[in-house]
């Protein structure tokens, strides 16, 4: 896709990283998404919070400035003709919002990891440090990249199913199936931290994959969660950190839904889908399907759309990179968010006007009201009864 903002800027966006070295699960998927259009050089890197870990991971990955600490990358990067346009941020959950501060501070765009922080105060911070330095702050909720995921928006924005009346969404995993804690010396260290609530926010299950689905609903409705009536906890017995979450919400223009999350579903592999219906069909989506979209109304057949076709809205045939009957999946839709990311960037570091597709990037407002979901839903349990989701 060509980019008139990209071309105006003459030269690709110059990302520093900042984590995702060593064993780190979502960092390479970043690095690849960032490369897959080639919107971004990646020039520098903070990769480790440990100093010579850091230096050595830039070195190994090939990053051609490597930082022995955040600090030092911004001042470094700072003083150069040729420094960094933005971050790539991919550490742990609790040192987002500090990192992402001083990037804002230094002027740098910030593209970070989910969730956006682990409580709302500090994500409520991060979107007022953002306006105020006019600098983007996006998060990467990548289910919302996929071109049909983006495709089911843009159906039921057109109308296409009527109002909407009902939303149903799950995340299933297999990963806490079974007591893990009983053996904490295999228990790798990305999965030890996520439990930690120090580190990994107040509720696991929430913050890892409550706030995709969260972001997901509302994206795909174009309205946002008003109140929940949430149950929050573990099902294995013995654990202390949140597991599982069934919760009842209320949308916007007065549609209802369900969402459920889980980590304790023994051999679920990554189960993730929605299904939204209104007044005059529905559409549905799973992510090991991927690439197609269901399309359903009252007696008649259901209807199955493609990636890749030109009948497609636009906001999907722009998601899409090779013809159809080229199965795209989870890396291309990391890409999206970060080729979206880019095209923002250029455009306001130049004046030009940005493509109006790339808009639909989650920002940090949107980071934001899924830390406001997250707190209603432990109030909503500790309550036992209908909790309204703070306004972001």
């Amino acid at each position: 896709m060509a980019s008139p903002a990209l071309a105006k800027l003459g030269r690709r966006v110059r990302l520093g990283l900042i984590g995702g070295g060593g064993g780190a699960l979502i960092g390479p998927v970043h690095r690849v998404a960032a490369r897959l259009d080639e919107c971004f050089d990646i020039v520098a890197g903070a990769l480790s919070s440990n100093a010579e870990k850091a230096l050595a991971e830039a070195l190994r990955l090939g990053v051609p400035r490597g930082y022995p600490s955040v600090a030092a990358m911004i001042a470094g990067e700072a003083a150069r003709p040729d420094g960094i346009d933005a971050v790539a941020i991919m550490t742990p959950n609790d040192s987002h919002h500090g990192y992402a501060a001083a990037a804002l501070e230094a002027g740098l765009d910030v593209i970070c990891d989910k969730p956006l922080t682990n409580d709302l105060a500090s994500s409520l911070d991060l979107v007022a440090r953002a306006k105020a330095s006019r600098r983007l702050l996006c998060v990467t909720h990548n289910y919302s990249g996929y071109p049909m995921v983006r495709e089911a928006r843009a159906a039921i924005a057109a109308g296409e199913i009527g109002p909407l009346r009902v939303v149903h969404a799950s995340y299933v995993q297999g990963s806490l199936g079974t007591r893990v804690e009983d053996n904490p010396e295999q228990i790798s260290d990305r999965l030890r931290w996520r439990l930690d609530p120090a580190r990994g926010g107040l509720s696991h299950v929430l913050g890892d994959i409550g706030t995709h689905v969260h972001q997901l609903v509302g994206y795909v409705a174009g309205r946002r969660i008003e109140a929940v009536l949430a149950d929050v906890g573990s099902v294995i017995p013995g654990r202390t950190a949140h597991d599982t979450a069934s919760v009842v919400v209320r949308l916007e223009g007065g549609a209802r839904g369900a969402l459920f999350v889980t980590k304790a579903a023994t051999g679920a592999e990554n189960a993730l889908s929605i299904e939204a219906y209104g007044e005059a069909g529905g559409v549905s989506w799973n992510q090991a399907a991927a690439n197609e979209l269901r399309v359903m109304r009252n007696a008649r057949p259901a209807e199955i759309r493609t990636r890749g076709l030109p009948t497609l809205h636009p906001l999907a045939r722009a998601a899409a990179r090779i013809p159809a009957g080229h199965p795209e999946a989870f890396f291309e839709a990391f890409a999206n968010l970060y080729r979206d990311f880019a095209e923002l960037v250029a455009a306001r570091r130049t004046g030009a006007a940005p493509d109006p597709l790339a808009k639909s990037v989650p920002m940090a407002e949107d980071g934001a009201d899924g830390l406001a979901f997250v707190e209603a839903c432990i109030a909503s349990t500790k309550l036992g009864k209908w909790v309204d989701v703070q306004r972001v």
